[in-house]
């Protein structure tokens, strides 16, 4: 019994292992708003923010994102990676099992203690074992490691969904400059359409006789600055359209042979503000990428643990179940067996300092972990504030250039009437005619920027 006390001994410091050098981490407390200053009716419950657009074709071209868009195939891919480490971390807590055969000639000198007369010089050794190893994880090292694992594993995941939301967020917006410059090259077309027609019975008019060279000439020069804005407008509207495909994820082919569906009609829905009554500020705290820096402080955290660790003792049990014998044949048979039993304590006593300077720079980054947290939170209200302003903002002004245009239009009218009845000239009209044209094709930026005020503050708001 004697000869396995301290197998015992070790079995008993196994069994309080308990004592992990790990502080019990808790998340920062952070000084927030009691609630949103602005409210509004409507939310997006479900994720699915986009939705809130109404527009069937932007929630096809977000799916499709979603499904193969490069980088979020990245951000997959590095989960994945996270997931399978933190397995790894998992399986050093459990017993590893071996199993090993070796087969060897040898030859003994006989200038050594062991030769003896009558024995072979040479002879064969065949073994066949189960080996088993485990680390008491006393001081908590493994045990840290895992929670680190798991932690980045958490951190990875938080980020792959701030990938999410910040590519619908780019998809959507892209998708309503597309749309914006597809109304503006409409607008354009439509005017220059009229310009035309205009031209052609101006052209009538001056052959015979009612207007002169100067008259007409000004009504050419109108029509050739509305045909000259064409090319930039469609130029723009085409670039666009490629960097939405790329954020879709299409390929070569599909960039250079596909279209994104064009859309003729006009589009003047504005959309309700967005955030509910009294919804408490802690929310934000499940942004992701929120959730990323706290869960990459609370690796950092387990982290500090698994360096300090290293500065104690290390225990480790082997064990091996086997046969042994000088002859395949009886590698199996009676009296053949083989087992052993070990323990062994480690403990560092001088390493030039590598121990400390590990345990001080993970101290370092636990500090850095911390402060980039306290950072992202502080930028995250800032971006929420700032995105509740622009969509108040960008509301108002679409709504003044809507009453701009109504009453451009409204002068223009007028102004055609004057003209028809010779109060005022032909120079009245085509102020009135290009005051309308900028008054509509900013109405047209102005709806833009609300719907991309909408996208810029779901994605503040995480999603």
């Amino acid at each position: 019994m004697n000869r396995f006390y301290p197998l015992l001994v070790v079995l008993a410091a196994a069994l309080i292992a308990g004592c992990s050098t790990q502080p019990k981490y808790e998340r920062p407390a952070v000084e927030l708003p009691q609630a949103w200053k602005q409210s509004a009716p409507r939310f997006a419950q479900d994720g699915r923010w986009w939705r809130i657009y109404e527009d069937q074709e932007l929630e096809k071209i977000v799916a499709e994102a979603l499904e193969g868009n490069y980088d979020l195939i990245v951000a997959a891919a590095r989960v994945d990676e996270a997931r399978g480490l933190a397995a790894e971390a998992r399986s050093f807590l459990l017993p590893r099992i071996d199993a090993q055969g070796s087969a060897s000639r040898d030859q003994i000198s006989t200038r050594t203690a062991n030769s003896f007369p009558g024995l072979p010089r040479e002879f064969s050794t065949y073994t066949a074992t189960l080996n088993l190893s485990y680390e008491v994880d006393l001081f908590g090292r493994l045990r840290s490691n895992v929670e680190a694992a798991r932690a980045e594993l958490a951190a990875s995941e938080a980020a792959r969904e701030a990938v999410r939301v910040a590519l619908a967020a780019e998809v959507a917006k892209s998708y309503f400059s597309l749309r914006s410059f597809e109304q503006q090259v409409l607008l354009t077309r439509q005017t220059l359409d009229l310009r035309e027609e205009a031209l052609g019975l101006q052209r009538k008019r001056r052959d015979a006789g009612v207007i002169g060279d100067y008259e007409l000439r000004q009504l050419e020069a109108e029509a050739a600055a509305a045909r000259a804005q064409l090319p930039g407008l469609e130029q723009a509207r085409e670039r666009e359209e490629v960097a939405l495909q790329l954020l879709l994820g299409r390929d070569a082919k599909q960039v250079f042979e596909t279209q994104i569906p064009r859309r003729e009609g006009p589009d003047t829905k504005l959309l309700a503000p967005v955030l509910p009554a009294g919804m408490p500020s802690e929310l934000l705290l499940r942004r992701p990428d929120l959730v990323q820096a706290e869960r990459s402080l609370a690796a950092a955290n387990a982290r500090v643990a698994v360096a300090r660790a290293e500065m104690f003792p290390s225990i480790s049990l082997t064990g091996a179940l086997g046969s042994q014998s000088a002859a395949l044949s009886n590698l199996f048979a009676g009296g053949a067996g083989i087992w052993t039993l070990a323990a062994a304590v480690s403990q560092p006593i001088f390493s030039g300092g590598r121990t400390e300077a590990r345990t001080e720079a993970a101290r370092a980054r636990e500090r850095a972990a911390l402060a980039q947290y306290q950072q992202a939170v502080r930028v995250a209200f800032g971006e929420v504030r700032n995105a509740l302003v622009a969509q108040t903002r960008a509301r108002e002004a679409f709504e003044a250039q809507s009453a701009r245009a109504d009453a451009l239009a409204e002068t223009l009218r007028l102004a055609r009437l004057r003209y028809s009845s010779g109060i005022a000239s032909q120079l009245e009209v085509m102020d009135a005619e290009r005051g309308l044209l900028d008054a509509r094709a900013a109405r047209i930026d102005a709806l833009r920027a609300h719907r991309a005020a909408i996208a810029d503050l779901f994605r503040a708001l995480g999603g």
